[in-house]
């Protein structure tokens, strides 16, 4: 981590979650040290991602939280983890964009921020099941004061269905949606990706929408920050042998690199050294 002392509130608690994560714990002591910020700056840092549910707070300090197969955080909670991944990842994914061509987004926090990187493809045809990804799109549509709508802006198709914590529509509707439609590619974020499990999700409904979208597409791209790999959701939705590429960030330790390539050999990685 740098010693940054500019750092929002934000960008430095996925910092800090990053680090307990790949230590499996932290102190304060030596937070404060490496961010040159307060202990009372830390432990305010500490006392958000406890009251997230994404750490524990141990004495001097904090572990993670080891989460259950079914546990499914809320879109909000979501989005301030791995912020400068997420934006790498998307930057890199949106490349894969075909101007003119069908895509499909699945929900999830990486493919929101891939959607506003799609803004600028010309003549794509959106089909979604997340409500957020949508309003990015939708927004681009709407005339502002400075004159009309973006130009090229995506023709957006929105699922029906049951809405998740994490602002996904799933269920039959989404399902029958989908299963009438073709893509050329789909970006699919997931909860989980493992060399045993293959896709997962701890949200049975969803698992049964992304197998659709999986199906429904030429091409399947996942877009995953590399906390996500080792990760195993209640449900397998996808074997590994059915992603055609997958983008992650720079922060995925070289050991896990060597296996997810021997698995995986449509792999990216976005972004700089995760020590730069």
């Amino acid at each position: 981590m740098s010693d940054n002392q500019n750092l929002l509130a934000e960008q430095r608690r996925a910092l800090i979650l990053d680090e307990v994560r790949r230590r499996g714990g932290v102190r304060v002591n030596e937070l404060t040290r490496r961010l040159s910020v307060s202990d009372m700056t830390i432990r305010r840092d500490l006392d958000a991602l406890a009251r997230q549910g994404v750490v524990e707070k141990v004495h001097g300090g904090a572990v993670p939280v080891v989460e259950a197969s079914t546990h499914e955080p809320g879109f909000e909670a979501k989005s301030t983890l791995e912020l400068s991944a997420k934006e790498d990842i998307a930057r890199a994914a949106a490349s894969m964009a075909v101007p003119g061509s069908a895509i499909a987004l699945s929900g999830g926090t990486t493919t929101f921020a891939l959607a506003r990187h799609l803004l600028d493809v010309p003549g794509l045809t959106v089909v979604t099941n997340s409500v957020r990804v949508a309003e990015v799109f939708h927004s681009a549509q709407r005339p502002t004061s400075a004159g009309g709508a973006r130009a090229g802006a995506a023709a957006v198709v929105l699922t029906g269905g049951v809405r998740t914590p994490s602002d996904s529509l799933v269920g039959p509707v989404a399902d029958r949606a989908i299963d009438s439609l073709h893509f050329d590619v789909l970006f699919l974020g997931v909860h989980g990706i493992s060399v045993e499990a293959g896709l997962s999700t701890p949200n049975l409904a969803e698992a049964e929408t992304n197998r659709r979208f999986v199906r429904a597409a030429r091409r399947v791209v996942v877009v995953a920050d590399h906390t996500k790999w080792g990760t195993v959701g209640l449900s397998s939705f996808a074997g590994l042998d059915e992603v055609d590429a997958f983008v992650t960030d720079a922060g995925v330790p070289d050991a896990a690199r060597q296996e997810i390539e021997e698995h995986l050999p449509g792999l990216v990685v976005a972004g700089g050294s995760p020590d730069e």
